[in-house]
């Protein structure tokens, strides 16, 4: 089996390289951000990127610091150097208006991006958007003894359905989470928003979407929920939705 050719890569200010693959084509373009601990090379980062090259459109995936084939270690992440790097390919990467993807954390990300450059942002779609999730999903859910572990520690080694190695939450995620804290004002995005999410979510209840809602400034916002979906929406199903989704936010803006 052929190896694939490694990515190119956009160095950051400090040295670090954000790894990524772009695909030219016609405005708005789309920028998929990735989940936590999740990577460019997942199905909906490559199905959506197929999706796009097929309708001619410009596209962008790329793995966060510390993610994928990006430098850095995982755990000397953090939500502010994560949305750095989506502004920095947001700028350096793509040009005119862009459709953001955000996919679970990535919902956060988007969120911050289009805050910082809302001339470039013309509409997001999140999938189970996990906006405030170090704090609203992760820390007012730990139990005494875990936060006890933070303090005395400062990381929690936490167990993972998705696998087989616990994922490293350290202290310093939780804390510097809370300069970047949304929901609890008013959220300043204008753009049109669409959002997808399953019921059947075990990590991101659904309701997180209703809280997303109330707390964006847009009026034109949509909640599409999947009865049956689970966190992920990674069904071929799922991943239509997505698609069509996507690309009918796009024509939309582009009219």
């Amino acid at each position: 089996m052929p190896i694939a050719p490694a990515p190119p890569r956009l160095t950051r200010p400090d040295g670090a390289t954000i790894a990524y693959h772009k695909t030219a084509g016609k405005s708005p373009g789309v920028v998929f951000c990735g989940g936590f601990k999740s990577d460019m090379t997942g199905t909906k980062a490559t199905a959506l990127e197929a999706a796009c090259q097929a309708a001619g459109r410009a596209y962008l995936r790329f793995d966060y610091f510390g993610h994928g084939q990006s430098s850095g270690t995982f755990a000397d992440g953090t939500v502010g150097r994560w949305a750095a790097d989506a502004v920095a390919v947001l700028d350096e990467l793509t040009r005119g208006p862009q459709v953001i993807v955000g996919s679970s954390m990535g919902g956060w990300i988007m969120l911050l991006a289009a805050l910082a450059r809302p001339e470039r942002v013309a509409g997001l779609v999140g999938v189970a958007p996990a906006a405030d999730f170090t704090e609203r999903l992760m820390w007012q859910n730990l139990s005494p003894a875990v936060k006890e572990t933070l303090q005395r520690d400062g990381v929690w080694h936490r167990p993972s359905q998705y696998s087989t190695d616990p994922y490293p939450i350290t202290l310093r995620l939780i804390e510097e989470g809370r300069q970047h804290l949304l929901l609890d004002r008013p959220i300043a995005i204008d753009c049109p928003v669409r959002l997808l999410h399953g019921m059947a979510d075990p990590d991101v209840p659904w309701q997180h979407s209703l809280s997303l809602i109330a707390a964006l400034q847009s009026s034109d916002v949509t909640l599409t929920l999947v009865k049956a979906g689970d966190h992920r929406l990674s069904e071929p199903a799922d991943i239509a939705r997505l698609a069509a989704t996507v690309e009918d936010l796009c024509r939309q803006v582009a009219a």
